[in-house]
């Protein structure tokens, strides 16, 4: 059995919000598309079902994300409650990494993303509010525990840094291959298009100083090898591969499914439901599924 959709995009993963809370203030965070206010986390047994009921499906790859997933104190309990999988991940804004990294891997976690929009200091603060310090012991401590590779999520913002692409090329460089820099177009979710870059740009100064250009299959991502670094370019807006290629089923922190980042009027309740219901909700979310941007 598969989860395929009349579009004909077979769900090979499941992203998986655990919280809507975050430490941090960051001017451009979607939040994974959740607008609504969440005052009922899904519990571990509920998220440890959802897997089960996905599992069923041929679906063997989870990302946690947030709001921050760290906050949540039994996020070790929730890792390691899963059935066994391919892959296990999460995206994080590292804040509290450091002191986890050990308890995150030793539970099972495979990988991590962490959101790093500067090198500097100060504007790391004028866009998140937070202490970049902390973060950056953080992609230590996930690299020392063998989280890899640790891709850095760089949301571009003109003005502010799309002048540090370099730096950052640099930065990762001293990982040796072990942490990998993804770039990501910003998504206008908070008012926030004056730092809108030309995305096309980006990929031509890429693609002007790259050895290997690679496309992944997910949401046809390029991949650019420059020297000795690699490189991901993250495109979603206006883009139809983005969407046609799309394999992801999201979860909302309340426990429903959630078809498409971009939209709240298509969620399915599964929240505190058996494997066996949630798998027949499952099927009822892919009539609802289809894509954002259709070309």
């Amino acid at each position: 059995m598969q989860l395929t959709d009349a579009y004909g995009r077979t769900i090979r993963s499941l992203r998986i919000s655990l919280t809507n809370r975050c430490n941090l203030k960051c001017l451009y965070c979607h939040r994974e598309g959740e607008t609504r206010k969440i005052n009922n986390e899904m519990a571990c047994r509920t998220i440890g079902n959802i897997v089960r009921a996905s599992q069923a499906f041929g679906v063997d790859r989870v990302k946690f994300s947030g709001g921050e997933p760290l906050i949540r104190d039994d996020f070790e309990e929730i890792i390691k409650s899963l059935p066994r999988l391919k892959d296990v991940s999460a995206t994080t804004n590292g804040t509290f990494l450091a002191q986890r990294a050990k308890s995150l891997a030793e539970s099972g976690l495979d990988r991590i993303n962490i959101s790093l929009p500067s090198l500097s200091p100060e504007q790391y603060r004028k866009v998140t509010g937070g202490n970049i310090s902390k973060v950056l012991e953080g992609i230590d401590a996930a690299v020392d525990w063998g989280m890899t590779p640790v891709k850095l999520n760089m949301v571009l913002l003109k003005g502010i840094n799309d002048t540090e692409i370099l730096k950052m090329m640099d930065f990762i460089r001293k990982f040796e291959g072990k942490v990998i820099l993804q770039l990501i177009e910003l998504m206008d979710f908070r008012g926030t298009a004056q730092y809108q870059v030309d995305i096309n740009e980006v990929e031509k100064f890429l693609e002007s100083r790259a050895s290997k250009i690679e496309e992944r299959v997910m949401h046809r991502r390029k991949k650019y090898h420059i020297g000795g670094v690699e490189v991901e370019l993250v495109r979603p807006i206006d883009n139809s591969h983005f969407c046609a290629n799309c394999n992801r089923l999201r979860v909302t922190s309340d426990g429903r499914l959630k078809p498409c980042l971009f939209r709240n009027d298509n969620l399915v309740d599964v929240n505190n439901k058996e494997p066996s219901e949630i798998m027949e909700l499952m099927k009822l979310t892919m009539d609802k599924r289809e894509p954002f941007y259709k070309g």
